[in-house]
């Protein structure tokens, strides 16, 4: 089920609203239900949390379940998370981020329907993506109506990078999308129930609550960081090119003030320097902690809408490190990252961003054809 787009009047400007705002499309489909979320620190209705506002209209919420960097959104990326009790409502929190990543049919026997409401960034490794997979994948097998409350992409004005080849397929990268693709989690769930993507071509029962007055052209400045790294509007917009750096040995300013806003490292040139150190809360054991780094710190005189997704960073930094047989870790992170297996050894080979673009460029757009059928509101184009 899925609603109709609602566009922006450009000559009559409103207020972006949330799915989660719009409490009175679906708070009937709530009524005598045992209730799940999947919300973390960015389900806010005004300045109150998703689980407060539904229980304070007396909806039955029986569990949360917690995603990466969990339900306050204050552990490290990749950092275990257990399950417990929430001290403040009573409610179990089930981990989507320890011993298993996919709600179970144990969970889903205690419910009626599932809420998944989360602040996504529009990033193909970004895991909320995945989690909205393996949650629609649960559903689908128990047959469970999932209800999303779409949120705004802040990186949803263009779409780029390599497709994913499904070879590399991992919690970091799950479907057979680029880098930034361009739509928002309302709008991709649609595409991965009608592309056939969840495991043994299941679909999921799901009803989306769209935005209103949103269309792909429409800023929107995140108002809560949605992980411990992705502090402003500047490190949304430059993540997407440079959490490539997670697959070498350059810091991306974990341990920083300015994370995803920085690169470098002890074995790299550059004229910036910065040292990581260990932040709560943020960065507990940082790449290169307490050990200078040499690199870059990126300028701020692009607007944000000139901020789309580079090669231009990595390249860069390869070409400035010092041991260039240590660049990359000794594993397929970074192919996981990146989505095949070629990028790595283009850099190697200090081919040029034309170059590399070039061996991407016809599955980047069969991937725009296919993503124009499940736009579910006003596109850049």
């Amino acid at each position: 089920m899925y609603s109709s787009p609602i566009l922006l009047d450009n000559n009559e400007p409103k207020s972006i609203v949330t799915g989660a705002e719009q409490i009175s499309s679906y708070l009937p489909l709530l009524s005598q239900k045992r209730v799940g979320l999947i919300v973390n620190h960015t389900s806010r209705v005004g300045n109150s949390h998703l689980v407060d506002t539904l229980r304070s209209l007396g909806v039955d919420i029986q569990l949360i379940f917690a995603p990466e960097h969990g339900f306050r959104g204050d552990a490290d990326a990749g950092e275990y998370i257990s399950s417990y009790v929430d001290k403040k409502t009573g409610i179990p929190v089930v981990s989507l981020y320890g011993s298993y990543k996919k709600p179970t049919a144990s969970d889903l026997n205690k419910l009626d329907i599932l809420i998944f409401d989360i602040q996504d960034v529009g990033v193909r490794f970004y895991t909320y993506l995945s989690t909205l997979v393996y949650a629609m994948e649960s559903c689908a097998e128990n047959n469970k109506l999932l209800l999303l409350l779409d949120r705004p992409n802040p990186n949803n004005d263009y779409v780029d990078g390599p497709v994913l080849d499904l070879q590399y397929k991992s919690f970091v990268g799950m479907l057979p999308i680029p880098i930034v693709y361009g739509l928002t989690l309302g709008e991709i769930s649609k595409m991965i129930n009608e592309e056939h993507w969840l495991t043994d071509s299941l679909k999921c029962t799901i009803k989306v609550i769209p935005l209103l007055h949103y269309t792909h052209t429409t800023f929107y400045s995140v108002p809560i960081k949605p992980s411990p790294n992705l502090p402003n509007d500047l490190s949304i917009r430059l993540y997407p090119s440079l959490c490539l750096f997670e697959g070498t040995n350059i810091s991306v300013g974990r341990g920083t003030n300015s994370p995803f806003q920085l690169y470098g490292s002890p074995l790299s040139k550059g004229s910036f320097s910065f040292t990581p150190k260990s932040i709560p809360g943020m960065s507990k054991s940082p790449l290169h902690e307490n050990k200078m780094c040499y690199g870059v710190l990126i300028d701020t005189t692009k607007s944000l809408s000139e901020r789309t997704f580079s090669l231009s960073y990595i390249i860069d930094a390869y070409n400035n490190y010092t041991a260039p047989e240590s660049f990359f870790i000794h594993n397929n992170f970074f192919e996981k990252l990146s989505g095949n297996k070629e990028l790595r050894q283009q850099i190697i080979q200090r081919k040029s961003e034309q170059e590399i673009r070039l061996s991407w460029e016809k599955d980047l757009n069969q991937y725009k054809l296919k993503r124009k059928k499940y736009l579910l509101y006003k596109d850049f184009e």
